[in-house]
């Protein structure tokens, strides 16, 4: 859950840190400034990108973030993924209408001793115009989810969470899913990992099928539910097999999760064809549509007998 970030009043005597050599980083350092007081200008960096080698991009704190978040934030692989998407090939820096001048870094939230969410504004403007692109990121990085179709005396189940979501304040019934955890890229791995500890049941890798590998190559094969202010973006996986009825009755009202996390979570076994209606869960909705075209197409291995 993304907590409200608290401003600091930073005393720190004034000093200048170093980016470790070892990083994996490959933009150039031009400075990196981190001495503050009361009086201080903000916590600064600047970079050099491929696209803009004339242009460096300074990278500015928030009166609220401390030399240690600061770094933190640069040396993330969420700020790198985000820097090395807008330079790809399909990337907003690649046409070379628009560049990116700044980036504000106004909140970093840890996950033990890495960064789970982050979040900065962006200034992109437009060469010709000089007038700025939104760009307000909250950055999230990858993530997993998982279609479960259960079949059982002839008729096809979809199982799902029911949880507990703050930021809309609801309650949402939606497909098992998670984080990535690491900079590993094991979506799938992940992704069978989170159903187990969300529904109970264990998948193995040669039953899973990738729907967003279905998608065209242009769109990286991921989707991505709200690219106006979220950098997730999210492969969907389906898992189709035989059950008995009694399985059936086992999963639905189960509760299940990480209760020492503060995962609440129940399960709910809804009929394939009233799944498209019961939920508006976004992940639902892209998976069931991955699915039906996929199945028109042929492109599915036959269901287990």
């Amino acid at each position: 859950m993304l907590q409200a970030w608290k401003p600091l009043r930073l005393n720190i005597l004034a000093k200048t840190l170093r980016l470790s050599s070892s990083s994996p980083t490959r933009l150039p350092i031009q400075s990196f400034s981190c001495k503050m007081s009361s009086d201080s200008p903000p916590l600064t960096h600047s970079i050099t990108l491929p696209s803009q080698l004339a242009e460096p991009v300074q990278i500015v704190a928030a009166p609220n973030i401390s030399p240690s978040e600061f770094r933190s934030a640069i040396d993330s692989s969420l700020f790198k993924q985000w820097l090395k998407n807008m330079e790809s090939e399909s990337g907003v820096l690649s046409g070379g209408g628009l560049f990116l001048k700044r980036v504000l870094i106004q909140g970093v939230d840890m996950f033990g001793n890495r960064i789970g969410f982050l979040k900065f504004v962006a200034d992109v403007l437009d060469k010709e115009t000089g007038k700025k692109v939104p760009g307000i990121v909250f950055a999230r990085g990858p993530a997993v989810a998982v279609l479960i179709l259960l079949d059982s005396e002839g008729k096809t189940y979809a199982v799902l969470t029911e949880q507990v979501r703050i930021p809309v304040g609801r309650i949402i019934l939606e497909l098992p899913a998670g984080m990535l955890d690491d900079d590993k890229g094991d979506f799938l791995g992940t992704a069978i990992r989170e159903v187990e500890e969300e529904t109970g049941i264990c998948l193995k890798q040669k039953d899973m099928v990738d729907l967003t590998a279905f998608l065209d190559e242009s769109t990286g094969r991921r989707i991505f539910p709200s690219p106006g202010g979220c950098d997730e973006e999210i492969s969907l996986f389906l898992y189709r097999g035989p059950v008995d009825k009694g399985i059936i009755e086992q999963l639905q009202g189960k509760e299940t999760g990480l209760r020492e996390h503060g995962e609440l979570i129940k399960l709910c076994v809804v009929p394939y064809e009233k799944l498209w209606c019961t939920t508006a869960d976004a992940k639902v909705l892209a998976a069931l549509t991955l699915y039906e075209m996929a199945k028109r197409g042929g492109l599915l291995p036959p269901p287990k007998a």
